[in-house]
Formats: C-alpha cells, structure tokens, sequence
C-alpha cells in the first residue's frame, strides 16, 4: 500500500515515516499543500497522511482538492489537540479520518486500516 505524507514538520514526517515505513511504501513527503496535490495526482496513493496547518495551501484546502478529483481518495488528518473546528472542515473537505499529535504508531496504523476497510 502506497501513502503520501504531507506535513510542514521534519521532525513529524521523520515521525511517521518511522512509524509507517515497516508496513507501507512512503511514494512522497510534501511540505505543503500544493506539493501535497502534486505527489497524490504523480504517484496516486492509497493513503494521504495530511497536516492541517502548512504553509502555502493548508490541508483542508488540498484534501478538498484531492478529493474534488478523486472522489475516492483516502486522506487522513493529523491534527493537534484543541483543532476541533479545524476537523469539521476537513471531513466537510473530504477526509476520511484523523489522527491526534503526539502520533502513537498503534493509533496511527489502525486509523489507516479502517479508512482504507472503508
């Protein structure tokens, strides 16, 4: 399974390619928004682990994107605590799923069995 990680972090994509990189072939890392909908419409995914806050183009704006194109993308949130507005409008968006920072690998790996299960 193919998923592309977009956050503006080093230290949180190092985190969960650390996390992922036993299970999934990572196909991308994006810093931002529009390097995010570049990688998903190049490499196709099956999983788009997605921050919320990034420069340029956030990640509601690119979810709502991937998703306007590919109705059945899989695009799961990562989020701080306390951004719950901030998750209405990424499910309104389009994705599927969130994860919570500090990233527990069990959390993570169960959120992606039950997006891509559907």
């Amino acid at each position: 399974m193919k998923v592309l990680i977009a956050d503006d972090s080093e230290f949180m994509r190092s985190l969960l390619r650390e996390i992922l990189a036993e299970e999934y072939a990572i196909v991308g890392e994006a810093e931002n928004g529009v390097e995010a909908v570049e990688l998903y419409n190049e490499h196709e995914p099956d999983v788009v682990m997605m921050d919320i806050v990034m420069p340029i183009r956030d990640g509601i704006e690119a979810t709502s994107e991937i998703t306007g194109d590919d109705p059945g993308a899989n695009v799961i949130m990562c989020t701080s605590v306390g951004q719950e507005q901030k998750m209405k409008s990424a499910i309104q968006a389009g994705a599927q799923g969130y994860i919570t920072k500090p990233f527990q690998k069990p959390s993570v790996l169960d959120e992606i069995e039950n997006v891509v299960a559907g």
